[in-house]
């Protein structure tokens, strides 16, 4: 923890989802906030650092279109485009009874009332419903009147309305006690009413439209106030009033923010640009400090309300996602692999990047390693291509070695370095001298789908290989045979396997969420396979950047690299050395606990 005194600079730039942030919302004590995504999935985040808590919520079978906390920030509700709503334990991240059915399209918005008993939603379906948010039934019949979609709909403060607005261009308002439409329909927008809201006093509603423009209603009257404000230049997706009523933002196609007053219209200062696609969910905070936007680049940012530049320092590196790393042998560098189709260098002191990125590849990046003397770096794409890098210049050695007739998911080095190995989405498994880059013989056959993880014994006599066909298999390295019958422990794809250091272990991590250890030659598991608890209170688990976690995904240690492949239960409090009967067992009966680095380094200091 060194001299750390106050919590990092967020970044920028948030990334986690895979796809489009559909979704954004701050809990209402500002700590967390959540997203809805189009890769079916609900992240939450600290408010504070930009960090994702935990796993992904991933129960949605399609996208995520809407998400929203509950008023006392126990409750997350999400809407799908697979018609249902589901609710969600905020602490534990658990689901909470079953999904509510009823909506026969797309769920594109969801709200609680103010009082949290109900919840409302909006479909293609071009109906509302309302539900009862204790026990998940539906209140009543459905609130038709819309001819096309309902794209937006939102509580009045006091909870006595609801306002919808639909693809068929008009906003619609209803009584919630008696579910009856109150007056006609608001019309005036041109084109599909995107997103409506209600300022905190109630008395006016405001629409975003595609056909680019921002109107405000009187809420009691109905009526239009003032002229449409205007200045983006393409559809308005998303809006939202600052917690004190005095300001609207809007989110556009035109890739911009924009902050408008809410007394005359006017806009406040320059748009807020820095996304490079569409703004498709802006929130405030609950203090009205920041404003948080999401993006269909799948990135989140956060700006300063007051004069609207972006909080946080700018992004380093990838351009995506990062989903292979690796360390050099002697520690001092770190590689990483991206979507972006680039590796980069990076010192592991100062975490700064080191020269520029090693471009080649032409899909993305999806495994990287160092050879034993540190001298080379190869690399496996989605192009069906390895790469041999050298590690001090960054410059490509020799042409691309091809074979392989998918993507390549993994790759490794001998201990010797003498070979290269690599798994593919083909289901093979192909040797290549390192030196040469030519292929080694035949392709090793025999998993039933993709192969996600590879490694090497430490005498270099062995392969064992990890498939999305759920098995692992042990092979012969110079034979270039299968050694017995596939190890079938696991419900999931195996997507890492390692080898411990003595050989006399094999190690594999699942997607069924579980860890085994086993003797590879009796094929007798070492129990227990999963995850133990390692203090009072935690669940831990170790990443594939050796870090052990807790069920938060808060970071609790770090296991070095050379004995990384030797960590294994029980409680992840031992890690075996070289020998079989020595190992290294942790002692914490002094460990700090926190909320923040801050918090830690303080309750360890006092």
């Amino acid at each position: 923890m060194g001299n750390l005194t106050s919590w990092p600079t967020p970044p920028l730039e948030w990334t986690g989802h895979a796809g489009s942030i559909k979704s954004i919302c701050y809990s209402p004590d500002g700590a967390r906030v959540i997203t809805g995504s189009s890769d079916k999935t609900i992240r939450i985040w600290d408010a504070e650092s930009g960090t994702v808590i935990g796993e992904p919520l991933t129960v949605h079978t399609e996208e995520v279109n809407s998400v929203a906390y509950s008023p006392d920030g126990r409750h997350i509700i999400s809407g799908s485009s697979d018609h249902t709503i589901r609710i969600w334990d905020a602490e534990t991240t658990a689901e909470v009874g079953n999904p509510l059915e009823g909506h026969t399209d797309w769920v594109l918005s969801i709200a609680y009332s103010p009082d949290g008993q109900h919840i409302i939603s909006g479909s293609s379906d071009h109906t509302i419903r309302i539900w009862d948010a204790e026990n998940g039934t539906a209140v009543g019949n459905p609130l038709e009147g819309h001819t096309d979609w309902v794209r937006s709909v939102a509580y009045s403060p006091d909870g006595r309305y609801i306002i919808s607005g639909s693809s068929d261009c008009t906003i619609q308002i209803w009584d919630m006690e008696s579910c009856i439409a109150v007056g006609d329909p608001l019309e005036g927008h041109t084109d599909s009413v995107r997103s409506v809201a209600y300022s905190p006093d109630g008395r006016d509603i405001i629409s975003g439209s595609t056909d680019c423009t921002i109107r405000i209603w009187d809420a009691e009257t109905g009526t239009s106030v003032g002229n449409p404000l205007q200045g983006h230049t393409d559809w308005v997706l998303c809006l939202a009033y600052s917690p004190d009523g005095r300001h609207i933002i809007s989110g556009s196609a035109d890739y911009t923010i924009r902050i408008w007053d809410a007394e005359n219209g006017t806009p406040v200062g320059n748009p807020l640009e820095g996304h490079t696609d569409w703004v498709r969910s802006v929130a405030y905070s609950p203090d009205g400090r920041h404003i948080l936007s999401g993006a269909a680049h799948r990135t989140i940012r956060i700006w300063d309300a007051e004069n609207g530049t972006a909080v946080g320092t700018p992004p380093e590196g990838h351009t995506d996602w990062v989903v292979a790393v690796a360390c050099s042998p002697d520690g001092r560098h770190i590689i990483s692999g991206s979507l972006d189709s680039t590796i980069r260098i990076w010192d592991a002191e100062t975490g700064t990047v080191v020269g520029d990125p090693l471009d080649g590849h032409t899909g993305w990046v999806s495994s990287v390693a160092y050879s034993p003397d540190g001298r080379h770096i190869i690399s496996g794409s989605a192009d069906g291509t390895i790469r041999i890098w050298d590690a001090e210049t960054g410059i490509a050695v020799g042409h691309p070695l091809e074979g392989h007739e998918g993507e390549v998911r993994s790759v490794a080095y001998s201990s010797n370095g003498r070979y290269i190995i690599s798994g593919s989405e083909d289901g093979t498994i192909r040797i290549w001298d390192a030196e040469t880059g030519t292929a080694v013989g035949h392709p090793l056959e025999g998993h039933a789908r993709s192969v996600l993880s590879l490694a090497y014994s430490s005498d270099g006599r062995h392969i064992i290989s990890g498939s999305k066909d759920r098995t692992i298999r042990i092979w012969d390295a110079g034979t270039r045979t299968k050694i017995g019958n596939p190890l079938e422990e696991h419900a999931g794809s195996v997507k890492s396997v390692a080898y411990s250091s003595d050989r006399q272990h094999t190690i594999s991590d699942s997607d069924d969420g579980t860890s085994c250890v086993r003797d590879p030659f009796s094929y007798v598991p070492i129990p227990p396979c999963s995850c133990n608890p390692i203090y009072p209170g935690f669940y831990a688990k170790p990443d594939m950047g050796g870090w052990v976690r807790d069920s938060e995904g808060g970071l609790l240690y770090w296991v070095p690299h050379d004995i990384r492949t030797g960590l294994h239960s029980p409680a992840l409090l031992t890690i075996p050395l070289t020998s079989r009967n020595r190992s290294v067992s942790l002692d914490f009966d002094d460990i700090a606990f926190g909320t923040s680095w801050t918090q830690i380094f303080n309750s360890a200091a006092s």
